[in-house]
Parts: C-alpha cells; sequence; structure tokens
C-alpha cells in the first residue's frame, strides 16, 4: 500500500470510508511511516464483546502502533457521539499525532461542525420512543417532530427520527433548535486532513462478502456463541453486522449459509447509507479511491 496523496506530517488525519474500504489500513500505514496514534471513529467497534465481527484491528496490528478508543465499552453500556466527543477530546493534543479513522459519519460532523449539548435521554422516554418505533414505525415519531427537524433529518432512517422525537421529548425544543445553537467545533476541517475513501460499488461488494468469510474463518462464530448467554437484541452493541444473524443461527433459526448470506446483504445495505451519507455531507473532504492505494 503506497500513501495516496501527500499527507503533512504535523497535521491531525481524518480518514472516512464504508465498511470494508480500508480505512483501517490506511490509518495504520500512515502512523508507522509518519507517526500518530490510530483513534476509533466507528460507533460499533469502541465495543468490547465484538472484535472481529465489528472489524475491530487485530492485537498485532495494535502492537505496531497506538491504537485508542476500540473495545473499551461495555457491552450492555450506552455509548453516543457525545460520549465519543468527550473522550476524543483531550487525544487531539498534547500526545501522539491524531490519525481519526472510522465509518460513522455523524462522529467525524460533531468533530469538525461541533455538536449541540442535548442532555440525556431518561430510559422512561427511550422507552416510549422504542415501543412506539417497533409497534406503529416512523410515522408515529414523526407527527411529534417540528417540521423544520423534519426537513433536515433522513426520515426514513428509524434511528434518526427516533433521535429527532427522544430531543423533542425531553427537553420540549426540537433537534433542529439545538443544532442551530451548536457550539464551535473540537477541529475545524480546516485545520487537519480529511480522506474519504469513495469506493465503487462493485468492488466494495466483493470486498464485503469476502470479509464476511474471513471474520467467519477467524472465529466470528465463536465470538457470537461466546455473546449468546446475555444476548440483548436492544443493546447498541448487538447492532454489529451479522451479529442477529449469527445469533439466529445459534438458535437453530438460520442455517449458517442462510445467516451469512443475511449478514452480507445488510454489509452491503449498510455500505449504501453510508456512501449516500458521506458524498452528501463531506463534499470538502479529499476523495480516495482504494484501488490506488
Amino acid at each position: 500500500m503506497t500513501l495516496p496523496v501527500d499527507i503533512p506530517a504535523d497535521r491531525p488525519v481524518l480518514i472516512a470510508g464504508p465498511t470494508a474500504s480500508g480505512k483501517s489500513a490506511l490509518a495504520l500505514k500512515i502512523a508507522r511511516e509518519q507517526g500518530g496514534a490510530v483513534i476509533n471513529a466507528d460507533a460499533l467497534q469502541v465495543f468490547a464483546n465484538w472484535r472481529i465481527l465489528s472489524a475491530r484491528p487485530s492485537a498485532e496490528d495494535e502492537r505496531r502502533a497506538p491504537h485508542r478508543l476500540y473495545g473499551h465499552v461495555a457491552a450492555e453500556a450506552d455509548y453516543s457521539v457525545g460520549h465519543w466527543l468527550r473522550e476524543v477530546a483531550p487525544l487531539l493534543s498534547g500526545g501522539d499525532r491524531p490519525i481519526i479513522v472510522g465509518g460513522t459519519g455523524l462522529y467525524f460532523s460533531a468533530l469538525t461542525e461541533g455538536l449541540a449539548d442535548i442532555p440525556a435521554t431518561p430510559a422512561a422516554i427511550r422507552a416510549r420512543a422504542d415501543a412506539l418505533r417497533k409497534d406503529h414505525g416512523i410515522p408515529a415519531l414523526l407527527s411529534d417532530i417540528d417540521p423544520e427537524t423534519r426537513s433536515r433529518i433522513d426520515i426514513r432512517n428509524p434511528m434518526r427520527v427516533q433521535r429527532a422525537w427522544e430531543v423533542q421529548a425531553t427537553t420540549g425544543r426540537g433537534l433542529a433548535h439545538w443544532q442551530d445553537s451548536t457550539p464551535p467545533p473540537l477541529l475545524p476541517l480546516a485545520q487537519a486532513t480529511p480522506l474519504l475513501l469513495d469506493a465503487e460499488k462493485t468492488w466494495l461488494n466483493q470486498r464485503i462478502a469476502r470479509r464476511f468469510d474471513q471474520m467467519l474463518a477467524g472465529g466470528a462464530l465463536e465470538e457470537a456463541r461466546t455473546n449468546l448467554s446475555g444476548w440483548n437484541p436492544g443493546a447498541l452493541s448487538s447492532r454489529a453486522i451479522g451479529a442477529a444473524e449469527l445469533i439466529a443461527h445459534l438458535r437453530g433459526e438460520l442455517t449458517l449459509d442462510q445467516a451469512r448470506e443475511a449478514a452480507t446483504i445488510a454489509t452491503r445495505q449498510f455500505a449504501k447509507r453510508q456512501r449516500t451519507w458521506f458524498r452528501a455531507r463531506m463534499g470538502g473532504w479529499m476523495p480516495i479511491d482504494p484501488l490506488s492505494l
């Protein structure tokens, strides 16, 4: 792998891209050649219980360069973009040069554009929102969200809609109001080198299929078996793609081939959503063709 562009060694690096596009390998190469710490910006790689299935860097890779914010959150814990910002803030200065890598676009937008200081959602309101979404779908939540917020969010994304509903119910103010009161960002985009791996669809889908096979060969089914007794589909960590499918296989509800196919399809759909989000929101980032690496 070669570095795709001239990357200043004295500036933070941001690397975004869809799942399976080669982000972690690029981050590790930059850290090895120029120095720095690889910092996780993936909402699922923070959890301790899904190392293989969330595609966290291997133990060998972690020995080759400093890695931060990987696998440090308990399976049942809540974790949000606010948690991540609080944890990443002290890593931006006074230590290793940050090389921040991941597929969670919201983390990057919060880092480079700022994040509104919205109060946490009480458990009772979260439970009401969960019930509304599961029993009545997105329309039941949308009807209570103010028009300005509805115009800004992806109304096809159940979790984005639920988040907006929770903010409205918790604070009495719409998410748009809080966004308009956003404080300055921790790391303005102009102060970093932002790279976006823009993977071609066919190439990426082939990588996704191969990678899930590699995960199975590397112990993903055994990892799922370890999680079986405490499986909670409502936990944030349970959103690791492939987790529900492998748990269903272990319970005798799917064959392994069916679980593999379902997980691969789900990963492709997720990658499509990521690519759409990145292209809409990251116009100021430098596009990198993974085939050039």
